[in-house]
């Protein structure tokens, strides 16, 4: 785990700011609440939990799939999974020992409850320590900005999916593969200066999915439902011109936007009854 992650969410305990209000820690997505009104917890939070949502609408998760999700943080869209998407099994997973530590305290009762569809395991996005073919699909929210090797993610949910399984990725990337991208977001956004956050293009994700096997990959820009609606919260709290508010700018600049990106893994093709047995060079 990398020093800045492991000190965001273990002592700096991100989730516990009243920006991320509900505990989700996401920007949220924004689409269902009117941004000329007052914003409050509720409107914070439905757009959080929207979020998870609009992921889980496109995984398409079947009655009775089992996901995973990776990057779960406190669990709380863990339980989303759970509760609204008739799911078989909901596995959240995260690198950080303190966040699982948190989520299993949050929902201690559910996990009462429900022992065998609801579990929290400590694992990373590039080695997860699960069985092959074991989800029917994998979702991550906001996480995937820290993955220090995208392709080594892609690699490990092809493992994990079954053959027909897909999965859906939501977090923030650069539009392009400009050089100096990086730079650019580390003079407008602590986290990038930080190294919290890791600039690259959406492509990279992208580009990974293919070379790992999955077909229909594709990358939807919902930035406009995310950081208009995520600026307006922030402006509770801090002024024009100050680095969180800096997220709009990158976007408005064509720098930074907000992405859906989703894949499936193929269903295994059976092999021809004249050659299924046919010995090599025969």
């Amino acid at each position: 785990m990398r020093p800045v992650v492991r000190e965001t969410y273990g002592p700096g305990d991100l989730g516990s700011h009243q920006i991320f209000a509900g505990g989700f820690i996401n920007f949220g997505y924004w689409r269902a609440v009117d941004l000329g009104g007052p914003l409050g917890e509720a409107e914070r939070i439905r757009s959080q939990v929207d979020l998870y949502r609009h992921v889980l609408d496109s995984a398409g998760p079947p009655r009775g799939a089992d996901v995973l999700e990776v990057g779960c943080g406190l669990g709380m869209g863990s339980v989303v999974t759970l509760r609204e998407y008739g799911t078989g099994t909901v596995t959240g997973m995260d690198v950080h020992p303190e966040q699982l530590r948190r989520a299993r305290a949050a929902h201690a009762d559910l996990l009462r409850q429900e022992p065998d569809r609801l579990r929290f395991v400590q694992g990373a996005a590039e080695s997860m320590p699960l069985e092959g073919g074991a989800f029917d699909a994998v979702i991550s929210v906001e996480a995937a900005q820290h993955f220090p090797d995208l392709g080594a993610f892609a690699a490990e949910t092809w493992r994990v999916l079954r053959p027909g399984g897909r999965v859906a990725v939501a977090s923030f990337f650069t539009v392009d593969e400009e050089p100096g991208r990086a730079e650019e977001l580390a003079r407008l956004l602590d986290t990038y200066a930080s190294g919290l956050d890791i600039a690259r293009p959406v492509k990279a994700l992208a580009d990974a999915f293919t070379r790992a096997g999955f077909t229909s990959v594709q990358g939807e820009s919902i930035g406009t439902h995310v950081w208009p609606g995520w600026d307006r919260w922030l402006s509770r709290w801090w002024e024009p011109g100050t680095w969180p508010r800096n997220f709009l700018r990158a976007y408005r600049q064509r720098i930074l936007d907000y992405y859906l990106v989703t894949a499936v893994r193929p269903e295994e093709q059976k092999a021809d009854a004249g050659t299924a047995h046919a010995a090599p060079g025969s």
